[in-house]
């Protein structure tokens, strides 16, 4: 309800004090009659009344009391009142005791001459009706006084405000600190009565211990002093107090002894060692034993400090730890060897500190020789901690390179599921140093025909060093920025220090696109493919390139690991994201001193996958698979915690080059277009097609003539170019899809990457059977994806626009007829060319779908050619005729009508990439 200046209250009291509400009433009836005796009229001198009132709790009342602006008689008076307790509990006029019911309950009191004027003078300010509560339980009306309901207040207040978990401290249990009530026992009697007896007696007196070393045989011993809290200054010791009592009564007065065994008490319900001092006739000492210490040390000072017992301990006593840090020795590396080997094993070692010098050896070894947890040290007594006793007994243990490493790079080592603090030796403090810092600059080597940008340089650089160290790393540059021509790079840097071949191990999609690079940007380099039935590694020079596929690595690894690589490259490293796989464990079995990882996603879904590939390229660093699992990827992925995801991005920033088109010193280096050709193998069924249907058709275009040779080669071009999309496109079949198409792996290949950077495509074929084939593979997927054929009525085709535009639809399947013009599309950041018009003007004009005013990205194109076949000869066609008007090349196909026999022959015949 709401207050105004005619709201009337009264303060209900309850058993215990804190359950008391305040009732108020006025112009909105309450829910809760309370009954009052109010002044009757003329011939009765009081009344029994009911009101309708509306019964707050105290502890919901007293905040409204307290932001009163315009209060009524009553709320006014009872406000005064709540401010007045609150101040009497800030000055400490508060004290425990029990309540009627016998339930522990907090008091205001004691209460000097002032508290009790201003007690009578706030009773006298309430109204009537604020003190008409009649006494429960009387046959004869009695009412509360004004003071009792004022003072009943007061005591709930404090009940209420001083009922938190610090209280636990003082009364040694739930009892004064849980908002439930709880029954008061024995003990919490008699510590009441005590409480009680102390205050009568004037509480002159104040108990301290002191701990002292017994010097004869390095134990320890409490004893216990008087205080005077009259005068603070005066403290004499508790043996006094029996041997001279008379001298101890003249300065403390008659109450004593009985205060000082009262103190004790108390103090043993905080500490019950304590208790051993009330067993003795005249309790002045006590002996401690090292657990005693230590428990005073942890928790048993402040216990006692609670109940008004102060304990000292020696100037420098205990006042500095022994504080422990994990290192390790490492062993010298090979001449001309890497700096540091991550197979290495290091002797473990402790490097023990106190007040920040550290120990000897001779030190180190008295510690972990120590009976007991409190040892001399320089001086001094040193507390040590037990569990660092045990570990110090224990025998010499190794770490591995990749432990102490990880270990340096995060200044914390992980041993039995424990982290010990670590202080890295001298050449892996230098290492780790070198990997923070920025890598001295590398100059390409002069056989790269090409002009690497500053980012690439940096790649360089990048690569030589974590090589150069042994220690390899993962090049995780978003797609575009050039992974390939810095891996060739750096093999061309490594071949001039006469490191050995280099392995690229890459999908089958890509074997073309490696030897092609090659041949582009390091002619001189010496490139094989180890793939098809006639691969081999006979007479390998010492500077070759061999590019095989995961697939060969599975069944080959033997005759692989054969050979000393000088440097094993694992392009779309993705595909060893599964630890468990056949792959991944094959991968991990060919030696290699550099290994590097190239790939735009190397975690895709879960932490695991980049342990994975760190595993191989830095094996050891992150630990066993299992370790890692529970110590950090459950943390991580799981729990949120900060801790660990910092100490995991500190341990893998060194091992991990990671940049994006976005980064702001990247984007300006970057083209507004690139445009890639993608060569892909036809898989044995595509091949078998191709030759099948080259047969036949030749055959028949040589007997033909004119207009029906013409249509033939059409005919024929068009059957090799679905067999090189898809043998289902060729066959009219809907399925299945998967595994029978090179051009769709790449395809899917490439999707994948693209979509798990957060960009766009859009994807061009001329064939809308193709463009279906493709939604039915993708959606089958649960990769969101749309169609747009010549069909799409005209709203639609808007709808689906705007779809895309918003991100709602990432992938775009276009008919080339009919998404190729009329089109803005300028969120796609990659257009794929699924199978070539051969006509470079109708494919730029698609491509500026995306590549268009708007377009404030880079825009790459990737063309997907089957390699071997007539796609991959008319595209070099295309590119020598790219610059040439469009009618030396004519519209579509018709060119290659004209053709002779000999010519087409040889255009269209499977055989090697070329």
């Amino acid at each position: 309800m709401e207050w105004t200046e005619t709201t009337r209250a009264i303060f209900v009291p309850s058993d215990p004090p804190r359950d008391g509400a305040l009732a108020v009433w006025g112009d909105q009836p309450g829910p809760t009659p309370v009954e009052l005796v109010l002044p009757a009229g003329a011939g009765k001198s009081f009344r029994r009344t009911r009101v309708d009132a509306h019964v707050l709790p105290l502890a919901e009342a007293i905040p409204r009391l307290l932001a009163l602006t315009e209060p009524s008689p009553a709320t006014g008076a009872w406000a005064a009142a709540v401010t007045a307790g609150l101040n009497l509990i800030s000055r400490g006029r508060i004290r425990p005791a029990a309540s009627t019911g016998g339930v522990d309950a907090w008091r205001v009191g004691p209460l000097d001459a002032a508290d009790e004027g201003l007690l009578r003078d706030l009773a006298a300010a309430l109204p009537p009706e604020s003190h008409a509560l009649p006494l429960s339980g009387l046959k004869r009306i009695r009412l509360h006084s004004p003071e009792t309901l004022v003072r009943a207040l007061w005591d709930a207040t404090a009940d209420v405000l001083v009922r938190t978990p610090a209280a636990r401290v003082v009364a040694g249990g739930p009892a004064f600190a849980a908002p439930e009530p709880t029954l008061l026992g024995e003990e919490s009697v008699a510590w009441l009565a005590d409480l009680a007896a102390e205050q009568e007696a004037g509480a002159q007196l104040q108990l301290r211990i002191e701990v002292r070393e017994t010097e004869e045989d390095f134990a320890f011993t409490g004893v216990l002093a008087l205080r005077s809290r009259a005068d603070p200054s005066l403290v004499v010791d508790a043996a006094t107090l029996w041997d001279a009592p008379d001298a101890v009564l003249s300065r403390f007065g008659e109450q004593v002894e009985a205060q000082l065994l009262i103190g004790l008490r108390r103090g043993a319900r905080a500490w019950s060692p304590l208790g051993r001092m009330l067993e003795a006739a005249a309790p002045s000492e006590l002996r401690l034993d090292d657990a005693e210490v230590a428990d005073l040390l942890d928790g048993g000072r402040d216990a006692l400090s609670a109940t008004g017992i102060e304990v000292l301990w020696p100037r420098g006593m205990f006042g500095d730890t022994v504080r422990a840090k994990a290192s390790a020795t490492p062993s010298p590396g090979s001449e001309g060897g890497a700096v540091f080997r991550l197979t290495d094993l290091l002797k473990f070692r402790w490097q023990l500190s106190l007040g920040g010098t550290d120990l000897t050896e001779h030190e180190v070894s008295a510690l972990a020789e120590a009976k007991r947890p409190f040892v001399r040290l320089r001086g001094q007594w040193v507390r040590v901690d037990s569990g660092l006793l045990a570990r110090l007994r224990r025998s010499p243990r190794t770490v591995t390179g990749a432990q102490a490493l990880a270990a340096a790079l995060t200044g914390e080592l992980r041993l039995d599921d424990e982290e010990l603090d670590f202080a890295a030796p001298p050449v892996l403090d230098g290492l780790v140093r070198r990997l923070r810092a920025p890598g001295e600059p590398v100059e390409p080597d002069a056989d790269l025909q090409a002009t690497l940008r500053p980012y690439q340089r940096a790649g360089l650089s990048w690569l030589v060093r974590m090589t150069e160290l042994g220690l390899g790393g993962i090049l995780a540059d978003d797609m575009g920025l050039g992974k390939t021509i810095q891996l060739i790079a750096l093999h061309l840097h490594r071949r001039a220090l006469g490191a050995g071949p280099t392995l690229v191990l890459c999908p089958t999609s890509l074997l073309g696109n490696w030897e092609r690079e090659f041949a582009r940007f390091a002619p001189k380099v010496p490139v094989r493919r180890f793939h098809g039935g006639r691969r081999h590694l006979d007479d390998l020079g010492p500077d070759e390139v061999v590019l095989a596929t995961y697939g060969v690595l599975r069944r080959d690894r033997a005759t692989l690991s054969e050979v000393d690589w000088g440097l094993i490259a694992a392009d779309e490293a993705q595909h060893v994201k599964n630890p468990l796989s056949v792959t991944a464990r094959e991968l991990r079995k060919i030696p290699s001193p550099a290994r590097i990882a190239l790939t735009g996603t190397p975690m895709e879904n879960r932490l695991t996958e980049l342990w994975s590939i760190l595993d191989w390229t830095t094996p050891g660093l992150l630990g066993s698979l299992e370790h890692f699992r529970r110590t950090v990827a459950r943390p991580v992925e799981r729990d949120r915690d900060a801790g660990s995801t910092e100490r995991l991005a500190s341990t893998v920033r060194p091992f991990l080059l990671r940049r994006r088109k976005t980064d702001p010193d990247i984007a300006p280096e970057l083209p507004r277009k690139t445009e890639t050709d993608r060569y892909v193998p036809l898989t044995t069924e595509q091949a078998t097609l191709y030759e099948a249907v080259v047969r036949e058709n030749l055959a028949v275009i040589r007997e033909s003539q004119g207009v029906q040779r013409r249509g033939q080669v059409l005919k024929l071009l068009t059957e090799l170019k679905q067999i090189c999309n898809h043998p289902a496109q060729y066959l009219k079949e809907s399925g299945p899809v998967p595994g029978r198409s090179g051009k769709l792996a790449a395809f899917e290949e490439l999707l994948d990457v693209i979509l798990d950077e957060g960009e766009s495509v859009l994807v061009f074929s001329q064939y809308v059977q193709l463009c279906r084939l493709l939604e039915a593979r993708l959606t089958e997927r649960g990769l969101p994806v749309q169609l747009l054929s010549g069909a799409v009525p005209a709203r639609q085709r808007e709808e689906m626009v705007a779809r895309f535009q918003r991100g709602d639809a990432p992938v775009f399947l276009l008919s080339l007829k009919a998404g190729g013009v009329g089109l803005n599309l300028t969120r796609a950041t990659h257009v794929i060319h699924y199978d070539r018009w051969w006509n470079p003007a109708v494919e730029d004009q698609a491509t500026d779908r995306a590549y268009r005013i708007g377009q404030d990205r880079p825009v790459q194109v990737h063309r997907l050619i089957a390699e071997g076949t007539l796609e991959e000869r008319i595209a070099g066609v295309l590119a020598d005729k790219r610059g040439l008007a469009e009618s030396v090349i004519g519209a579509g196909e018709d060119w290659i009508t004209e053709l002779s026999d000999d010519e087409l022959t040889d255009l269209v015949r499977l055989g090697d990439p070329g």
